[in-house]
């Protein structure tokens, strides 16, 4: 697939069959997670990879979305605000750490299309009862569940926004 299909193509799915995702596939997850951009190659992002039943059903609890527990991968995005910190202040703090790692989330969902798999972006949730379960450090801030695995569902493609109500040009 071309990269401009894997963009339209891929969809925010709630619903998934009920099987494993191959190891060779998450590996290259994982790689599109660590190829993506971050502010001064500072890579400031941990991912946690869980396919722990007891704790996705903890997790789906902690979002108040119980579909979370359907999927066999639940991925939880954190900004790793100190290591952003030391070079770039309460910017990398605050920004460019949930920016990195924001980048690496869309790789890993335009990756997971393109595998045959689905995914779809969760941030409501409780970040520390979240944090308390995973025993994070505190320099990680967990910001958003994608929980990923072979869709069982396939909707339409949403409206989306004209071109003039995304861009403003400036010349």
């Amino acid at each position: 697939m071309g990269i401009s299909e894997v963009i339209k193509n891929r969809r925010s799915i709630r619903k998934w069959e009920d099987k494993e995702i191959p190891k060779q596939m998450i590996e290259k997850l994982i790689e599109a997670i660590i190829w993506a951009p971050s502010a001064g190659n500072l890579q400031a992002r941990k991912f946690y990879f869980v396919y722990n039943n007891e704790i996705r059903i903890k997790l789906a609890e902690s979002a108040r979305q119980p579909f979370l527990q359907g999927a066999p991968l639940v991925v939880i995005a954190c900004a790793d605000k100190e290591k952003s910190a030391w070079k770039y202040a309460d910017r990398g703090r605050d920004l460019y750490s949930i920016v990195d790692a924001s980048l690496s989330v869309q790789n890993l969902m335009l990756q997971a299309h393109d595998l045959g798999l689905s995914s779809v972006p969760v941030g409501a949730f409780d970040e520390q009862q979240v944090s308390e379960l995973l025993k994070m450090p505190e320099n990680l801030y967990p910001f958003l569940f994608l929980p990923v695995g072979f869709p069982a569902e396939s909707p339409e493609a949403p409206t989306r926004v004209s071109y003039n109500e995304a861009v403003e040009e400036i010349r």
